[in-house]
């Protein structure tokens, strides 16, 4: 028997993914289940259910649990959740661990996934790093002096909501403005309609990729047609890139990391994205040429980095 194992759940918008995990990182086995859609005490159970089957295999010590939403400081009670239903203010750590009989944590999905890179991924061996998840949004996660920071209300890094525009796009959270309205796979999509818009002749190749029509494009397409040199595509990531560099700045001069990871899914472009992101530090940094400049990297662990991010925080 293995020694030392812990049970990390993602929960995601259609699946619930369960890993056990061991000291090094490594995912042994994995199980996962649809994502319930009422949410609620039927998505509770789902995620009992997934680490019932795992621990029929395994021998585990504790579980931890990732899920998107603000989470108290004590890791039990998930203080608001504005993408599942039923959950707010649901001490959802008594929940599972009466059903599993097992310790339970409970960590913010960004938080999970910084926390994995930082240990096992593209941020390890550094102290101070912070990562940046790029999807839908932008999420965030701190890690200080070795340690995942969560603020005095356990929900620190939510680096999406800083305000960078005043009076901006309108932002899901209410405000306006926000960083994720011009850096986040959203914020792709709205830079190359405004870059189609800006060059209509030369976007004949990117608009062919979503049948002819710009409600037909995705992520995916823009990001191939920058791979393949189209022009209108590169424009958008670059301008997307300009909006991250200039927010990793600002973040610089308040967190001063070592060590920026960039996951979620519009790191998939890779250097395409990096590359100007890390020209546009450059440039819109502060105390320019006096400040160090952290490293950015992209994250290693991919769709296992909250799995393994929130074992591991179950067993520390």
């Amino acid at each position: 028997m293995k020694e030392n194992l812990s049970i990390g759940v993602d929960i995601g918008g259609t699946k619930v993914l369960g890993g056990v995990v061991d000291a090094h990182g490594k995912i042994l086995t994995t199980h996962r289940k649809d994502t319930p859609k009422q949410g609620g005490e039927a998505l509770t159970q789902t995620i009992a259910d997934v680490i019932t089957e795992l621990t029929q295999q395994y021998s585990v010590e504790a579980v931890g649990i990732s899920a998107a939403g603000f989470v108290s400081s004590d890791r039990k009670t998930m203080l608001a959740t504005p993408n599942i239903s039923g959950w707010n203010g649901i001490n959802l750590e008594h929940e599972i661990s009466r059903r599993v009989g097992l310790p339970v944590v409970i960590e913010n999905d960004a938080n999970s996934a910084a926390w994995g890179e930082a240990r096992y991924g593209a941020g390890r061996n550094e102290n101070q790093m912070m990562m940046l998840t790029i999807g839908t949004g932008i999420g965030g996660g701190i890690v200080v002096n070795g340690a995942l920071h969560r603020g005095a209300f356990g929900i620190a890094g939510e680096f999406g909501h800083l305000r960078v525009v005043p009076e901006g796009h309108l932002c899901g959270c209410g405000a306006r403005g926000c960083f994720e309205q011009y850096a986040s796979g959203n914020a792709l999509m709205r830079h190359a309609r405004e870059a189609i818009a800006a060059a209509p002749d030369a976007a004949h190749n990117l608009l062919a990729r979503g049948n002819g029509t710009l409600e037909g494009l995705s992520g995916k397409d823009i990001t191939e047609a920058a791979r393949d040199g189209d022009v209108v595509a590169l424009a958008a990531f670059n301008t997307t890139a300009q909006w991250l560099g200039a927010g990793i700045a600002s973040l610089s001069v308040l967190l001063d990391p070592a060590c920026v990871v960039i996951g979620g899914g519009v790191i998939d472009a890779g250097e395409i994205l990096l590359a100007p992101t890390r020209i546009a530090l450059e440039r819109y940094m502060p105390f320019q040429g006096k400040h160090p400049s952290p490293r950015v990297v992209a994250a290693e662990l991919g769709n296992d980095a909250g799995v393994v991010g929130a074992a591991d925080l179950a067993r520390n």
